[in-house]
């Protein structure tokens, strides 16, 4: 049936991974993961059940490419900021920095995989115990990061640790993988360096790549074909991954390793998060190649075997109890810096291992280094392991449900704070002043104003002036020092999120370069006020009049459930419209279409009432 209608076996493919994200939605509080899914729907449709895939030339090209573009898709997450980024360095800590951290987990769990794998092979359970460590030490990065981002840890410390080590375990196990089907091959010889010019590659490309995204010329003439039916940024992507794939596959090393390449350099060159080529990459790859792939990765499963071979179940468990004994004592590392409860927890998430693990496998079954009874048993380990990972790292580090912080906090006692406590107050703000100064401590009471009297830069002040609770500080005093450390007492004492300071020494100004604080600069600002009503006097007069009944706020988009959807199936309560959205360091123009993501930042205009009703839905945790 399938020889007369060779589309057959792919309208069933297609139907069942359009199907599948359905399904899943509904077990979205189980955290299954979606390919998890299109495997068990390929079991069922494949040989190991009803066998109504028939397989063919075609559809082993589809799903090998979609095992590549899987490989790109992964070098497209590498994120180079964090893996060179000083400021995530700790502070006289050992292994403080995220990368040093990554390197030593990913050696310790290197270590354990080969002493088990010698076990293993010792037993006779396995054939090849080096390739069967490399297995046991991948994590896969694609079950990490989305759980990192539901969590919002993506940009703390510690999640940032787990993101670079996830890093780290895949592209080293990537290379050494590489090397070692190189060297049973062909042998320990010189053909083991080809790695290194696969590598050379890399880095060249992404030199000239730099280079050239510096011409300006170049740059608008790319931006101009990057629409309609030129697509010129989507078609020299692909272009760049089948050239590395081709190149790797002329130098005799794995292919995977040349589409991962080819995706690290794209996210070198470009913007990585949420710029158009990226979503356009992920689009395609998540929409139609990826899950062909691991739709066949289910239909090849070949259950008789592994029902077969009791040695096979006997590694399940075996393998199952060995990959995670081995994550968790790699995190002990972590304990150095972090305790025991997100060194547990870390130890459960880098446990998790999906497409590298499968990817691993296969190559190790056409080498023959395993077993097809073997090759099952590990598919099923990855498939609970990315399903188990999760839940044991949502037990072990539950969400800390932070009480709701309100308020602002102005430090200084002069006209300018004065003002700006009106203004707030006027807007609907709980205000709170803190300041020395008899007269005019006096006459802010006399204003109605709440003030607090006493230093700014003392923690037992800004204590009782709420600081426990307060959304934010604005630091006005005329005294730069005093804006310094209020704003430093405000961050690492009190935990407040927002913080802004008066500061006019561009010196003193350097030294608050920290997330979550932000410095003013009065002759600029005063410069930048002048030129806006001189250059957008409707945008001012909406900014300065709060008697219009128009307002602006701002807020970082949080709501999960409303994450994935587009803004023309959101309806905003009132008059409120997204007038502007930044995602990581780009600025989007929202459109219809425009896809919401946790952590956007958005700029709602509307009615003060209607706002304060879409900030509540849209943004709870602000």
């Amino acid at each position: 049936m399938t020889h007369e209608f060779p589309f057959l076996s792919l309208l069933l493919i297609t139907g069942l991974a359009a199907f599948v994200p359905l399904l899943a939605s509904q077990f979205r509080k189980l955290h299954v993961p979606i390919v998890v899914g299109e495997i068990l729907a390929g079991i069922l449709v494949g040989q190991s059940g009803l066998n109504l895939i028939e397989t063919s030339p075609g559809l082993d090209f589809l799903a090998t490419f979609g095992f590549t573009y899987l490989m790109f898709l992964s070098g497209l997450e590498v994120d180079f900021t964090a893996l060179i980024n000083t400021k995530t360095r700790g502070e006289g800590r050992p292994l403080g920095d995220p990368l040093s951290l990554g390197l030593v987990v990913f050696g310790v769990t290197v270590g354990g995989g080969l002493a088990v794998a010698w076990g293993l092979a010792w037993a006779g359970l396995i054939q090849n115990p080096l390739i069967m460590a490399l297995i046991l030490s991948t994590t896969s990065l694609g079950i990490v990061v989305p759980v990192l981002k539901e969590r919002n840890l993506i940009g703390t410390r510690y999640g940032q640790a787990l993101l670079v080590s996830a890093l780290v375990a895949d592209f080293a196990t990537l290379v050494l993988i590489s090397v070692l089907v190189a060297a049973i091959s062909h042998g320990l010889t010189l053909d083991l360096l080809l790695v290194l010019l696969l590598l050379g590659a890399f880095v060249t490309l992404g030199r000239m790549g730099r280079l050239a995204a510096g011409i300006p010329r170049l740059r608008r003439l790319i931006e101009e074909l990057s629409h309609a039916t030129a697509q010129i940024q989507v078609r020299g992507a692909f272009a760049l991954m089948v050239a590395f794939i081709v190149l790797a596959e002329w130098l005799g090393t794995e292919i995977i390793l040349g589409a991962f390449l080819a995706g690290a350099i794209i996210s070198l060159l470009a913007k990585r998060e949420g710029s158009h080529l990226h979503m356009k990459m992920e689009a395609m790859g998540f929409g139609f190649f990826v899950p062909i792939f691991f739709i066949m990765v289910g239909v090849g499963f070949d259950l008789p075997a592994l029902l077969d071979s009791p040695s096979a179940l006997l590694l399940v468990p075996l393998l199952l109890g060995v990959a995670y004994a081995i994550k968790f004592l790699a995190a002990l590392v972590y304990r150095l810096n972090f305790p025991w409860r997100e060194t547990l927890a870390a130890g459960a998430l880098l446990s998790s291992r999906l497409s590298l693990i499968i990817a691993a496998a296969a190559i190790a079954l056409d080498l023959g280094a395993i077993h097809q009874s073997t090759n099952a048993a590990i598919i099923l380990v990855a498939i609970v392991s990315c399903t188990l990972s999760p839940v044991l790292f949502n037990r072990l580090l539950p969400p800390m449900v932070a009480p709701a912080r309100e308020g602002v906090i102005l430090t200084g006692l002069g006209e300018l704070s004065v003002l700006l406590a009106r203004r707030l107050r006027q807007a609907g703000e709980r205000v709170t002043l803190v300041g020395l100064g008899g007269a005019r401590l006096e006459g802010a009471r006399q204003q109605g104003l709440s003030v607090i009297e006493g230093d700014p830069a003392h923690s037992s002040v800004l204590e009782r002036a709420g600081a426990d609770s307060a959304a934010s500080l604005v630091a006005l005093s005329t005294q730069d020092e005093t804006n310094l450390a209020a704003c430093r007492l405000a961050g690492e004492t009190f935990g407040i999120p927002h913080r802004v300071a008066l500061i006019a020494d561009p010196a003193l100004a350097a030294q608050l370069e920290e997330p979550g604080t932000r410095v003013v600069q009065p002759q600029l600002a005063t410069a930048l006020a002048l030129e806006g009503a001189l250059h957008f006097p409707a945008a001012f007069d909406m900014l300065a009049n709060h008697t219009d009944g128009v307002d602006v706020r701002e807020g970082v988009f949080s709501n999960p459930r409303l994450d994935g959807l587009p803004l023309q199936r959101i309806q905003l309560p009132g008059d409120v419209l997204v007038l502007g959205l930044r995602r990581g360091e780009d600025v989007l123009v929202p459109h219809g279409d425009t896809v919401l993501r946790q952590g956007d930042i958005l700029m709602l205009v509307g009615h003060p009432d209607s706002l304060h009703e879409a900030m509540a839905w849209l943004c709870p945790s602000c």
